[in-house]
């Protein structure tokens, strides 16, 4: 399994804390670094950030061998014809290292926000339907598409369209049967499944020890909206509930082997304390060489 990092822009994130997380990402050994594209924060607040296409051309210039990517960009957000001619020009800005990520959206608020239109599932749906098709007949040389949801219109689109999927949870039984559904849908098109990447993105809680659980947990609660309530005994257990992978570095591991074995090729795990730079450390000592 090969292992990221995502990173969500709208959380604060400032140049000085993303350029240091992409070089920690290329000298630990991740494979890859992921930025999500949003522009409030999920709990409706004006946070600060980057804008994520800004930040990923940094990344492209600042890194020499990992991947890269938004996870996901709207499809909402931008044209496709001009998402399209971006996408190629990181792409050959990176020498291939850029990957596409694209999405339906689902942050109501910050299109509202930022005036931007935000229409109905069946709505949007088409309208990635749509883009993606422009966006195939427009990049030359073709650069990657991710294709992240679980819908059965979206993943009709993945088998349709997409290098790689990709599904926020850490249910082995979730990621199972819905990619089963996914290969039923290559199938019916003459498409083997085995030719899409399978990829999961999920917060990621890891400690040594109790001190270093107490105090990651803490932070958690302030980052995490909704686990400011949650007794610290209890986080690690809550988080799990979310879809989080969390514990010590061999439950980690044990976790991240067990979507292995059900298809997943890449994990993203999301880096949400931004200033704990040892939490980067430990992943890539303790779970990289174990899932490698």
């Amino acid at each position: 399994m090969k292992v990221g990092i995502l990173v969500e822009s709208e959380e604060g994130l400032t140049w000085p804390v993303w350029r240091r997380v992409v070089a920690a990402c290329e000298d630990l050994g991740f494979d890859s670094v992921w930025l999500s594209d949003h522009l409030l924060s999920g709990s409706g607040e004006d946070r600060g950030g980057l804008d994520a296409w800004l930040a990923l051309a940094v990344a492209a210039v600042d890194s020499r061998r990992i991947g890269f990517g938004p996870l996901v960009t709207p499809v909402t957000f931008r044209q496709p014809g001009l998402l399209a001619r971006m996408a190629a020009n990181l792409y050959a800005l990176s020498h291939g290292r850029f990957v596409l990520g694209l999405g339906l959206g689902w942050n109501a608020r910050e299109h509202a926000a930022f005036d931007i239109p935000f229409p109905a599932g069946p709505e949007r749906l088409r309208l990635l339907d749509s883009g993606l098709e422009l966006i195939r007949r427009r990049l030359e040389p073709p650069v990657p598409l991710l294709i992240g949801g679980r819908g059965r219109g979206t993943l009709e689109l993945v088998a349709r369209y997409a290098d790689e999927w990709n599904l926020t949870s850490s249910a082995p039984a979730t990621v199972e049967a819905l990619g089963q559904t996914l290969a039923s849908l290559c199938q019916s098109i003459e498409r083997d499944p085995r030719t899409i990447r399978g990829s999961v993105s999920v917060g990621v809680l890891i400690a040594r020890d109790t001190a270093e659980l107490d105090r990651r947990s803490t932070a958690m609660r302030r980052l995490v909206p909704g686990l400011a309530g949650t007794p610290p005994d209890q986080v690690v257990d809550r988080l799990r509930t979310q879809g989080w992978v969390a514990g010590s570095p061999t439950e980690v591991v044990r976790a991240l082997r067990d979507l292995a074995a059900v298809g997943v090729q890449r994990a993203m795990l999301g880096h949400y304390d931004l200033d704990d730079f040892q939490a980067l450390e430990l992943i890539a000592g303790d779970v990289l060489p174990a899932v490698s």
